[in-house]
């Protein structure tokens, strides 16, 4: 990972008999953030018991995680999804730029800035 970009991880656990709402609600997330300026990637992961999800995305840069933000994805469908399972964690990977960080951090994020390594 470059200087540039940012990458979110963030886990949840499928809450008992929702896993049929939880993709549905998966499934939007990514058509909406599929249309997103500078969404590099947005992957979710499942258990075999289709319990445990993980979810990372990828985003361009700073401006790319504010418009992540300020989306539909996040502020209409996040919400939903919380309600048919819960958040373990979320990490940052990289600079999601001051005004995102606030907001992030108000939402439990913990950010982890780039130290060293090669860049992508």
């Amino acid at each position: 990972m470059s200087k540039r970009t940012v990458q979110f991880n963030v886990k949840v656990t499928v809450n008992d008999g929702q896993f049929g709402a939880f993709e549905r609600i998966a499934r939007a997330m990514v058509a909406g953030t599929r249309k997103e300026p500078g969404a590099l990637g947005y992957e979710w992961y499942l258990s075999n018991d289709r319990k445990q999800c993980h979810l990372i995305d990828d985003y361009e840069d700073a401006t790319a995680v504010m418009a992540h933000i300020e989306s539909p994805v996040v502020r209409e469908l996040v919400p939903k999804l919380l309600e048919v399972s819960s958040m373990n964690s979320f990490h940052v990977y990289g600079d999601p730029g001051p005004k995102a960080a606030e907001i992030l951090n108000g939402i439990g994020a913990e950010i982890f800035q780039f130290w060293q390594g090669l860049g992508r």
